[in-house]
């Protein structure tokens, strides 16, 4: 069996963000799982890991994208164990609030409050447990959007998980429809919805960008929310101009700060107008409509 490898920066707090960052747009199209951990509360001392089975190209690719003399860190390697990481990560997954929202894991039932919206969303093979700071921040986000807009029906495009589906059905009685690129997702995403009792209104399918016939039944949408990456989201412009009501919502991320600009420049082409961003832990969610108006 081949063995998974940690290659992992010491720094601060704030160096320690920006290694992130770096590392998290060089490898933003290979699916390596990069994390950031503090490791003394009382120094502000954190680690960033990436992870991978091919050690020696990644820390190429590390110093190629940190520059040659690392900010002066030294990049150290440990191997990892073994073990149930989906077990593993459980053990220390901590609830998430955003808004009126509580996404939490089986293991969390009993830390539910009576006003809680609350999404039960278990550690698996489908990104989207709210910890992200995109996740999070697009739940922020359709909590304002829905309060203040009140839409009729929604699409979570690129809906992994399917707790931003989820959020949306369990905030407002409309129809959702939840897709994804991957079938296994979209399999993950079926067995949450029903888990979170909103089986009757999320429907979950497996689609490329928006040909399935299932987008043409159900648009134009009157909110449409991506939490993908940024190239793909520049991409999907025409198509979600097209697919979006008029005076409807888009609620985009998945975006590094430094890709603001260029995203909404590509929507700004399409008509599209910028109306809120959030910024979470150097991520951004941003609200557009598709007229100037409020």
């Amino acid at each position: 069996m081949t063995t998974q490898t940690r290659l992992f920066l010491t720094a601060g707090k704030i160096e320690a963000g920006r290694v992130f960052a770096m590392l998290e747009r060089a490898f933003e199209e290979d699916g390596l799982p990069i994390s950031s951990s503090e490791i003394d509360e009382d120094r502000e001392i954190f680690e960033v890991s990436v992870y991978t089975f091919e050690p020696d190209e990644i820390e190429a690719r590390m110093r190629d994208a940190l520059g040659s003399d690392m900010f002066g860190l030294e990049l150290q390697r440990e191997q990892v164990p073994d073990i149930d990481w989906v077990a593993h990560s459980l053990e220390g997954l901590k609830p998430v609030r955003a808004g009126r929202f509580f996404v939490h894991g089986s293991h969390d039932r009993d830390k539910r409050r009576i006003n809680d919206l609350a999404i039960e969303i278990d550690a698996g093979q489908a990104f989207g447990t709210g910890h992200h700071g995109t996740t999070s921040g697009c739940l922020d986000m359709i909590g304002e959007v829905i309060r203040r807009d009140h839409p009729q029906n929604a699409l979570d495009l690129g809906t992994g998980s399917a707790v931003l589906a989820i959020g949306i059905a369990k905030l407002a009685p409309i129809p959702v429809l939840a897709t994804d690129i991957d079938p296994v997702a979209v399999a993950v995403a079926r067995e949450n919805v029903v888990k979170n009792g909103v089986a009757a209104r999320v429907k979950t399918e497996t689609a490329t960008g928006f040909h399935h016939p299932a987008m043409r039944l159900a648009a134009p949408f009157d909110l449409i929310v991506a939490n993908i990456l940024a190239r793909p989201l520049m991409q999907l412009a025409p198509e979600m101009r097209k697919h979006l009501a008029y005076g409807g919502s888009l609620i985009l991320s998945g975006i590094l700060e430094s890709q603001r600009e260029k995203v909404l420049a590509a929507y700004r082409i399409q008509g599209l107008f910028h109306h809120k961003t959030l910024h979470r832990e150097g991520w951004v969610t941003l609200h557009l409509k598709s007229r100037a108006t409020y």
